[in-house]
């Protein structure tokens, strides 16, 4: 494997995050923080626990997989783009690496600025709330292998898209009310049954709850389903990756 070529994609990637703070650390930052003002502290005072935990405390893990998934999207999808819609991608074809190798570099920095965050978030949250994590190993596990995961989905789309506009599309009209509707602000419980039943078909609900299991020990479905949900995914968007670069998608027109 070539170590020096993943490096140097890596890097650069990564130095991108450096010369755009304010758009890659600090809005999404200010953004959580407003959540966490409004619905942890506003209303979150005047509501009862849920499972037995105060409701700001209970919305974190939520809070924090909604900035994850999206910057983890985000971050892929715009590393690829650019050197497509720039056409430095052939020179990134041309050289030296394999495809797995130009996919490690541009997901494993879109994962890792994702990563960080995640956790920049989860430290500003004790400025708000507080909070316990019960099992931490757990807990930074499922940040890393959802950040990857959908890093993976994210750099998907970068090829997919033809234009800026539909860079938005998939975040914005698909995977955010998939958010919103998968347990961030409630648990799963509290619907109808009716409803329940069609949350299941909800894939984020099984990430928002194996991450909230990892903090408080509670969840809407069992840990070992949200774990094996989020391997499945990610194994779909491996198979979509290698057919990608095997059959010059998008990459080579």
């Amino acid at each position: 494997m070539n170590l020096h070529g993943i490096r140097a994609i890596y890097l650069f990637e990564m130095a991108r995050m450096k010369r755009t703070v304010m758009q890659s650390v600090l809005s999404p930052v200010i953004s959580t923080c407003l959540y966490f003002v409004v619905f942890g502290s506003a209303i979150g005072s005047r509501m009862g626990d849920i499972n037995s935990i105060s409701y700001g405390a209970y919305i974190i893990p939520g809070l924090v997989m909604l900035t994850l998934l999206m910057q983890s999207i985000s971050n892929a999808a715009f590393g690829i783009y650019m050197p497509r819609f720039s056409g430095t991608i052939y020179e990134v074809l041309s050289a030296p690496v394999s495809y797995l190798e130009v996919v490690v570099g541009y997901v494993g920095a879109a994962a890792t600025k994702s990563t960080i965050l995640g956790l920049i978030i989860l430290i500003t949250a004790r400025f708000f709330v507080d909070y316990a994590i019960l099992h931490p190993l757990w807990m930074l596990s499922f940040l890393v292998l959802t950040s990857v995961t959908f890093s993976l989905f994210g750099f998907i789309i970068g090829i997919w898209a033809d234009g800026f506009e539909k860079l938005q599309i998939v975040p914005m009209m698909i995977v955010t009310p998939l958010v919103f509707l998968g347990g961030t602000f409630y648990s799963i419980d509290m619907l109808p049954e009716v409803w329940q039943t069609i949350s299941l078909f909800n894939p984020v609900v099984y990430l928002i709850s194996g991450f909230r299991w990892a903090f408080y020990g509670v969840s809407d479905v069992h840990v070992g389903i949200s774990v094996a949900m989020t391997l499945v995914f990610l194994a779909i968007c491996v198979g979509i990756v290698s057919w990608i670069f095997r059959t010059g998608y998008r990459l080579r027109t």
